[in-house]
């Protein structure tokens, strides 16, 4: 099985070489000036330069961590990501687009946490989920009043995917409140495959522009043509 899997990883990487083009791969060779930085969540059903159908090396540069955060913490203080805040300090990236998804293990994990005090027993996996639990606290609290249900069985949206979307906003505030951050384009979106915003799969749902949240505000950015790209479960 181990072997069979290895082979397929080569097989996989002999059909990149044959598609690749020599002048793209040329092109890059001394250096990046990818345009866009996106930070999602690490899950092999959402991928990263598939949902912006990146088919160039170059265009995107790639972070993902368990929950889409964007920060860590030196010495007991919140900083920008490394992976976040290379590109954009070192290789003139101008844009970061935090990418949450439905459905997510990360956020649901943090929600049970919140709720029955148990936390992932793998210790690194912890530590992340714990990163996650005040955002969820606070999620959960603005979430007082809102329309959703546990499940999203019912009229409205799931919980955890209400959550997912907060968890977003937090992330896309955090980056702002940096320095490095505050100098770029900071985006939001909610990837989704469960049709919790609408009925295409696949489709990268713009939350949050710049701290920007209103749906109206941010179609009008986008324009017509990409007004069905904006919608909110919040």
């Amino acid at each position: 099985m181990g072997r069979d899997l290895l082979t397929e990883l080569l097989d996989r990487n002999d059909e990149h070489v044959a598609s690749a083009a020599a002048s793209d791969l040329a092109a890059q060779r001394d250096g990046q000036r990818p345009p866009v930085v996106s930070v999602c969540c690490s899950d092999s059903r959402v991928s990263q330069e598939g949902m912006w159908a990146v088919d160039r090396p170059g265009f995107l540069f790639t972070a993902g961590n368990i929950g889409n955060r964007v920060c860590d913490r030196v010495d007991g203080e919140r900083v920008l990501a490394g992976s976040v805040a290379y590109p954009l300090a070192y290789t003139g990236t101008d844009a970061l687009a935090v990418v949450g998804h439905t459905g997510c293990g990360a956020v649901g994990a943090a929600l049970s946490a919140v709720r029955t005090g148990e936390l992932p027993g793998e210790p690194g996996v912890r530590s992340d989920v714990e990163e996650l639990v005040p955002i969820v606290e606070s999620g959960l609290d603005a979430l007082d009043d809102g329309p959703g249900d546990e499940t999203g069985d019912g009229d409205g949206p799931s919980v955890r995917n209400q959550l997912v979307e907060y968890n977003v906003h937090e992330q896309v505030s955090i980056a702002r409140e940096t320095e490095t951050g505050a100098d770029a384009g900071v985006y939001g979106f909610v990837y989704d495959f469960h049709g919790a915003y609408g009925n295409r799969d696949g489709a990268a749902y713009l939350v949050n522009v710049d701290g920007e949240r209103d749906p109206e505000s941010l179609r009008d950015r986008v324009g017509p043509e990409h007004a069905d790209h904006v919608a909110t479960l919040l």
